[in-house]
Formats: structure tokens, C-alpha cells, sequence
């Protein structure tokens, strides 16, 4: 078969796969996506928080079902699914209520949580103007389901692009894309959240980075200007941080090689003119501060209250979490052992783009470091990291395997005199 229909069948496989479970997928942090979502389709805060809930409360339902289903001591009781989907149900609507009727009906959220928490979400409007179409056609359930599905495809193919535009062969640029679905970054990306878009775009970049490097300057620059534009709009941090380490991934090759090249110049004039632009950005829209974020995260969201002294607290609870975290590594080491094979694989077969590919991962150091919560589920706030494995794992095995033999049907030809300069 084709590279196009091996790439079309490993996309419809995962996807069929993943009918093992369209409901229990959701975290509380959908429930503000969805909620703003809803809001943007024309729903009224009532009605959103009503269709909200009910996907939420029945998510819970579902998941109660099946883990009582193989309780060893209850298996045989009957199924808790209405008792969970009414207590659910009552407990959410208890303080949505009382929120509405204290006048807390501003924004595009329901106000699940209190006003300060709900602004997080409101200057993420990227993600829930995605949702719309989806819930609009297949409804809430279908369509968030539809909606995770089409991200992490598409995160898969932009993972086999990116290798095939670094003239790796097919098979290594499918073991890409199936490494994508595979590892824990596919599994967070079919979750109702951010994260599968956060990935989905800064893969994007990746992609423009290595159409720079082999010589199409002009879409690569285009496309990673792109993408650091959407990923402002659906998580603005993400921006700043993707934008000034691929600006330092430039800084870098441009030292290593003693001076500029045009297509690295235009791509680190992109990179750090839209690190500035966010900043300047994320001011005047007054968008929540770094100390507003720290109170949030000390306070366990605004329930107690503000730190006096934020800071030096944060930096207490940040060495702590990094030496626990790392505890945790070395106990269960798949992570260490594949980034550091990943890294090595890259830097032995492209060096050049292996810098760009270490700073988009290293932004997932940068996102948990922001928020150093050892019991936030799944390591998602880091899952950035493991776009290094997906791309370099593969390279690896390139290497491993021998001298490279190009693939028929390459969608890149092989680099002229100058580009070669350029990759170096």
C-alpha cells in the first residue's frame, strides 16, 4: 500500500479502538470547556449548566458501573448508575446554583468554581470554539468524543509529516505516528481538554521547523507563525513558552554554526517577536497574572485564603515536587529511558532539528513547572515531553537499523548544497 493508506489505516484503527470508551474520559476541567463551549452555540447559562452536568454526572455514572462490575466483593449488587447520576447531579447543581443566583453569570463558563478560578478558563476560548461544530452536529457526548478523535489523528499525522519532511523512511514516519497514539500522549490528547490541542499545534510548529531546515522557508515560517498564534488563543502560556525555546533553539544553532542563516533568522525573528507579542498581549487584555495563577495554585483554587508570602512558598513547593517527581521516575524509569534514547536518537540523525525537537518538550517542563501538583492526573501538564520519543524513538531506530535508503515516493527530495548547509 501507499504511505497515504498505511497513514489513513493506523488513523482508523486508533479511532475504532477508541470506542471502548466514549463516556469517562472527562476531568473537571471539561466541564468549563464544554460549559464555554455551549455558551458560544447560543445556550443559556441554565441550559449549558444543565447539559454540562448531565455529560459530567453521567461520565461518573459509567466509569461507578464498570469498577463495581469487577469488584470482587460487590460485583453481584445492583448497578449504582442512577444512584450515582442523582447524587452527581445534586451535588454539582448545589453550588452552580447559588452561584447564579449571587449573580455570577458573567463570562462564557458556568461558574463551577469560584470568579477568580473561572478566569483561567475564560481567555481560553480556542479550545471551546473548536468544540461547536462538534457538539452542534453529534450533540455533547458524540461530539466530544468525535472531537478528541480528530485532534489526536491528526497529531498522529503531523507526527509521520514531520518525519517524512526530515527524509526519514515510511516506516519510521508510521512508527511515529503509531508511537504518538500509543504513548501517554495519546491517551491524554482523547481527553476533553487542551492538552491533545496543545499538542496537536506545537507538533504543527515542529513541522515548520523542518520544512525551514529543508530549504521551504517561507511555508515553515508561515507555519510556525500560525501555530504560535492558535496556541495563544487556546492556552496563552504555551505560546510564550513554545516561542522563546524554539527562539533559543535558533540562538543555539546559530552559535554552533558562527553565524546566521536567512531561513533560521526569519524563523528566530518569528519565534521571539511572538514570545513578546504574548506578553504585550496577555497585558493589555489583562489577561491572569503569574502571582494570580501562584494564589490559585496555594489556595487549592481560591478555597482558602491568599498567600502572604507566594513566592517564596512556590519555590519550596517546586523543589519538593521535582524531587519526588524524580523519585517516582527512577522507580518506574519508561519516561528517563525513553527521552534520553529519544534525544540521542535525534541529535545522531538530524542535530539541527534535534534542537528545535528538545525545546518543544522541554515547554512541557516549563507547563509543569508552573504548576508543581504531584496529584494532578496522568502527568498531563508535562505530557509535551513525550513528543521527543514519538519523533526521536523512531530516528533511533533509523540509526540503529544502518545507513538510510531512502523510501520511493519521499515527499521531500534530497537536499541541495545549500539546504544541507542549512540543516547542519
Amino acid at each position: 500500500m501507499r504511505p497515504r493508506t498505511w497513514v489513513v489505516v493506523i488513523a482508523a484503527v486508533f479511532a475504532v479502538l477508541q470506542l471502548a470508551n466514549i463516556t469517562g474520559r472527562d476531568t473537571p476541567d471539561t466541564k468549563n470547556y464544554l460549559s464555554y463551549a455551549l455558551s458560544l452555540r447560543g445556550e443559556s447559562k441554565r441550559d449549558a449548566a444543565t447539559l454540562t452536568i448531565d455529560y459530567a454526572c453521567a461520565g461518573n455514572a459509567s466509569s461507578a458501573r464498570r469498577d463495581q462490575s469487577v469488584d470482587v466483593l460487590r460485583f453481584h449488587d445492583p448497578s449504582p448508575t442512577k444512584r450515582v447520576m442523582e447524587e452527581c447531579r445534586r451535588d454539582q447543581w448545589s453550588g452552580v446554583a447559588k452561584r447564579l443566583r449571587a449573580g455570577e453569570t458573567t463570562g462564557h463558563t458556568v461558574p463551577f468554581m469560584p470568579p477568580r478560578f473561572m478566569r483561567i478558563f475564560e481567555v481560553r476560548p480556542g479550545y471551546p470554539a473548536l468544540l461547536v461544530p462538534f457538539i452542534t452536529v453529534l450533540g455533547v457526548k458524540w461530539g466530544l468524543w468525535t472531537s478528541s478523535v480528530v485532534i489526536t489523528v491528526a497529531g498522529g499525522v503531523l507526527a509521520f509529516l514531520v518525519l517524512r519532511t526530515l527524509r526519514a523512511s515510511t516506516r519510521a514516519a508510521l512508527t511515529g505516528q503509531a508511537l504518538f497514539y500509543v504513548l501517554p500522549c495519546g491517551t491524554t490528547a482523547m481527553r476533553p481538554m487542551t492538552e491533545g490541542l496543545l499538542m496537536t499545534l506545537t507538533l504543527a510548529a515542529l513541522w515548520g521547523c523542518a520544512l525551514v531546515l529543508e530549504g521551504r522557508a517561507r511555508a515553515g515560517t508561515w507555519l510556525v507563525g500560525s501555530s504560535l498564534v492558535l496556541l495563544f488563543t487556546v492556552k496563552h502560556s504555551q505560546a510564550l513558552f513554545l516561542g522563546l525555546c524554539l527562539a533559543g533553539a535558533c540562538t543555539v544553532i546559530r552559535v554552533r554554526r558562527g553565524r546566521w542563516a536567512g531561513p533560521l533568522r526569519a524563523l528566530a525573528v518569528v519565534a521571539g517577536g511572538a514570545t513578546v507579542a504574548t506578553v504585550l498581549l496577555a497585558r493589555v487584555l489583562r489577561y491572569p497574572s503569574e502571582s494570580e495563577s501562584l494564589q490559585d495554585l496555594l489556595t487549592a483554587h481560591f478555597s482558602r485564603p491568599d498567600r502572604a508570602r507566594v513566592w517564596p512558598e512556590f519555590l519550596r513547593l517546586e523543589f519538593n515536587f521535582w524531587v519526588e517527581w524524580l523519585r517516582r521516575q527512577l522507580w518506574e524509569p519508561l519516561l528517563p529511558t525513553a527521552l534520553v534514547s529519544a534525544a540521542w536518537g535525534a541529535l545522531r540523525r538530524r542535530p539541527a532539528f534535534a534542537g528545535f525537537l528538545l525545546a518543544a518538550a522541554f515547554t512541557g517542563v516549563l507547563n509543569q513547572a508552573g504548576h508543581p501538583d504531584i496529584n494532578i492526573w496522568g502527568d498531563r501538564l508535562i505530557v509535551l515531553v513525550w513528543l521527543l520519543p514519538v519523533v526521536g524513538l523512531p530516528l533511533l531506530l533509523e540509526e540503529v537499523a544502518g545507513p538510510r535508503v531512502r523510501a520511493p515516493g519521499a515527499v521531500v527530495p534530497g537536499p541541495s548544497r545549500r539546504n544541507a548547509e542549512i540543516a547542519r
